[in-house]
């Protein structure tokens, strides 16, 4: 399995991108997001990749970061998602956003994704909603395996975790912060969150 390609971008767009190995040209999926934070061609980058085996096919599918990788391999270990409507889930969605929506059961944002319909957007809410909502409360989001897990990265993440330490469900503090500004200071989500908690 090739676990990453760090070499010469040669060539980008949308969701391929042309990395030089060793003098070969790898073809790379990626999701939309990944292309564009990529460096530009001639520059050098690195993708952490996944590689998909068919009978007809051998493809590459890469990632900016281990955790967006992980990502991909959740979702499509989800019956009915292919590598397709994974990348494109990664499209309009980061990890953290994932993570969320599917501990606090928000299907509907899993439809936002080309591809993606409403049976198949509850069966990823609902396959999912046990496994990301304890890495999402104990901040190791989709890192397997972590022996320690580190501090969560987002303000959303950080306060879902808080919500937990103070005895809420992942799910009921996963939905609660999902509907908050997740621009707002961890403090305000957290303080935000408590008052619509109360309120259930």
């Amino acid at each position: 399995m090739i676990d990453c390609l760090t070499g010469k971008i040669l060539k980008k767009t949308l969701d391929t991108v042309v990395i030089s190995c060793g003098g070969i040209g790898f073809a790379v999926q990626v999701p939309t997001a990944v292309g564009e934070a990529l460096p530009a061609p001639g520059r050098e980058g690195t993708v952490y990749t996944v590689m998909n085996v068919t009978e007809n096919d051998v493809s590459l599918y890469g990632f900016a970061t281990e955790e967006q990788r992980a990502c991909f391999k959740m979702l499509i270990s989800v019956s009915g998602v292919g590598p397709k409507a994974g990348l494109s889930i990664l499209s309009i969605m980061t990890p953290e956003k994932v993570a969320l929506a599917a501990s606090s059961g928000d299907h509907k944002a899993f439809t936002k994704a080309s591809g993606v319909g409403p049976k198949l957007a509850q069966r990823i809410a609902l396959e999912l909603k046990d496994k990301v909502g304890k890495g999402l409360a104990s901040g190791a989001g989709f890192a397997a395996g972590a022996v320690e897990a580190p501090p969560p990265s987002s303000a959303p993440a950080q306060a879902v975790a808080a919500l937990v330490a103070l005895g809420y469900s992942t799910s009921d503090a996963a939905q609660a912060v999902a509907r908050i500004d997740e621009n707002l200071p961890v403090q305000d989500i957290i303080k935000i969150a408590l008052r619509g908690l109360s309120r259930a």
